[in-house]
């Protein structure tokens, strides 16, 4: 079973950016589909970006934020710029059962990491 590792959360002005990155170990990565979700306080986990043999966004974030895989690290990163205080979150990883593709539904994904908290004030 991979495990997820995610870091590079914190605290940031609108405006600002933030790189997370998404560890993976136990497990080869590369030939699944991985993907970043959020999830407020209140509110549902949702999908964020995804990225299979192509990178696929939310609306929200597209234009913005990128997401991008390094198969020799095993590891795939989350860079956000132009943040809003409506990005503020827990932001999770997760690994797809395959190569699923554009998938954003959370029942595609059978892994997860355990969230980095992501602040930005206004």
């Amino acid at each position: 079973q991979v495990q997820l590792v995610e870091s590079g959360g914190g605290l940031v002005q609108a405006g600002g950016s933030l790189r997370l990155s998404c560890a993976a170990s136990g497990g080869i990565i590369s030939d699944y589909t991985m993907a970043w979700f959020r999830q407020s306080p209140g509110k549902e986990r949702e999908f964020v970006a995804g990225f299979s043999w192509r990178a696929y966004y939310a609306d929200s974030v597209k234009g913005r934020f990128t997401i991008s895989r390094d198969n020799a690290k095993n590891t795939v990163y989350l860079q956000m710029n132009s943040l809003k205080p409506d990005d503020t979150g827990a932001y999770y990883c997760a690994k797809a059962s395959g190569a699923l593709g554009s998938a954003t539904s959370l029942s595609a994904f059978g892994s997860w990491g355990q969230g980095t908290q992501v602040t930005v004030s206004s």
